[in-house]
């Protein structure tokens, strides 16, 4: 990287943060200092805005810089995280969304608790939402440090530590200044400039091939290193029968979690009405969908163009794949238009990591005041603002320190594993609070650490951590479940454990209270 290209970055760079930090700022000075106002910015946003803020919030890191890199080393096996990700919002929209906003307030132990004892089931989902939270910032803060490193040219860990450092940094400053409001009005700019870097990345690499898909699969495949075999199932996911069923379980898990992301069901809660949040979810639909159409060309993009073993060489795990695509794009290394290209697309990227940790850092920060603060703490709802804004700094401080272990796995498969995570605890328990008439507290508690427990214990027992020449922890080997994503084990015991906690359990279901919060669901009478 040349001395001109690294500063045109870096001020590229600054200007982004400059930016977000002159919006936290302005929306700081207008909140009230109200739970609502902080957790759910006044619910004053229109289905557009917030089906935008919730596009940017889904579009993360793993969106932009890992799927593209997936793909441009696997191929085809890559695309399933596309497709996965898309395919998840008819879950929400369908089963999720209008339901979330009429039974709930501000996070998901709101909506379980309208007809269950709130102490335990507001515990269970909060420690819950606080670990997919973390399990989540993880991932952006190691596409951050990817994307810094690659800017500096530097293969050490330094460059990408004090990156880590930096993004949770400022993304506890965004949560504990501006709230919800900041919030959204940042991941709305954020999703405005990642769809046009997307679109600009797009039409160059279709035009490098006149349009002609089939010419660019075929040299994706011809500089793959692997042929044919690049544009065919199997190459990531092939082979042993491991690797098959991880593909089940990573499908699995992108497909359901979407549903029990915490960052994700508390932007229900910034619109007026249900319908507002039904709206806001087609809206997201719709720019979610084209904009994961157009990392699939990206990555095919970056094979052919860059070939497989160019985007391996400069990140193992391909998250750098397309901003060394733009570089190649722009005119190629040491090129005006290729410097300028490549700072605009790594603003964008970065933009977007601190849009989405910022929204996450307040998701797991209300778990922890709104659920865990208000159940355990004799002062109630008192002081859950304040609460908030410390936690802010706890959840960070851990996600960095995470993010500084992780910083060599792809973060599209990190996000995989957070996905998984959330579908085992949240999903299970979301659902049967929704539509079985005859659960009870007991059935919730079991549900959310039936799923969450054998999750988090695979994962620790599994090759992501130990085993592996790309583990955690490659010197030791203690890895004894073989699957390097828990989903197609740990989301059936989530919904075992709540069928099981319910069946054993000697609580009588208040049927008066279950046809309120049905009504209310549907109807969206009484609803906050």
């Amino acid at each position: 990287m040349t001395g001109n290209h690294q500063t045109l970055t870096l001020v590229l760079f600054s200007a982004v943060i400059a930016a977000t930090l002159v919006i936290t700022t302005l929306a700081s000075r207008r909140r009230r200092g109200s739970p609502e106002e902080f957790y759910a910015g006044g619910r004053l946003f229109s289905p557009m805005e917030n089906g935008f803020a919730i596009a940017g919030d889904y579009m993360s890191a793993a969106s932009f810089l890992g799927i593209a890199g997936v793909i441009a080393l696997y191929g085809y096996d890559g695309i399933l995280y596309s497709v996965g990700f898309l395919a998840a919002w008819l879950v929400v929209l369908l089963l999720v969304a209008e339901l979330v906003r009429n039974c709930g307030r501000f996070t998901l132990a709101d909506v379980v608790t309208a007809r269950l004892r709130a102490r335990p089931v507001r515990i269970a989902s909060g420690v819950s939402s606080v670990t997919v939270s973390v399990l989540y910032l993880v991932a952006q803060m190691v596409g951050a440090g990817s994307l810094v490193a690659l800017l500096l040219g530097s293969a050490s860990g330094a460059a990408r530590s004090w990156t880590v450092i930096g993004v949770g940094a400022l993304m506890i400053v965004y949560v504990s200044c501006g709230g919800m409001r900041a919030t959204t009005w940042i991941q709305i700019v954020k999703a405005v400039l990642l769809l046009g870097g997307a679109v600009t990345l797009t039409v160059l690499v279709l035009m490098r091939f006149g349009g002609d898909l089939g010419a660019l699969l075929g040299a994706a495949a011809e500089r793959s290193g692997h042929g044919r075999d690049f544009l065919a199932p199997g190459l990531r996911y092939g082979g042993e029968w491991t690797h098959r069923l991880d593909f089940i379980s990573l499908g699995l898990a992108l497909v359901l979690g979407t549903a029990g992301l915490p960052h994700i069901l508390s932007r229900f809660y910034t619109v007026p009405t249900a319908r507002a949040a039904r709206r806001s979810v087609v809206w997201s639909i719709g720019l979610i969908g084209a904009f994961y159409l157009m990392t699939i060309v990206l990555g095919f993009g970056a094979a052919a163009l860059l070939g497989s073993g160019t985007v391996r060489a400069s990140d193992p795990a391909g998250n750098t794949a397309v901003p060394l695509l733009s570089l190649e794009l722009g005119g190629g290394a040491g090129s005006t238009g290729g410097s300028v290209l490549f700072a605009v697309v790594a603003a964008v990227a970065f933009a977007t990591i601190l849009a989405v940790v910022a929204g996450i850092t307040l998701a797991s920060s209300a778990s922890v005041a709104h659920d865990l603060y208000a159940s355990l703490s004799r002062r109630g709802a008192r002081g859950e603002v304040g609460v908030a804004r410390v936690a802010a700094v706890g959840v960070g401080a851990t996600a960095i320190g995470l993010g500084l272990l992780a910083q060599h796995l792809n973060v599209a498969f990190l996000v995989g594993l957070a996905f998984a995570v959330a579908a085992a605890a949240n999903l299970p328990v979301l659902l049967y609070a929704l539509f079985w008439r005859r659960f009870t507290t007991r059935g919730a508690v079991w549900s959310v650490y039936g799923g969450l427990v054998p999750a988090i214990v695979l994962v620790l027992l599994s090759p992501v951590v130990s085993g592996a020449p790309g583990a955690l922890f490659p010197r030791f080997d203690f890895a004894v479940f073989p699957l390097e994503n828990p989903g197609v084990v740990a989301i059936p015991l989530g919904f075992l454990f709540g069928w099981l906690g319910t069946v054993t359990s000697r609580e009588v279901p208040d049927d008066a209270k279950h046809a309120e919060t049905e009504v209310r669901s549907l109807t969206g009478a009484g609803a906050v």
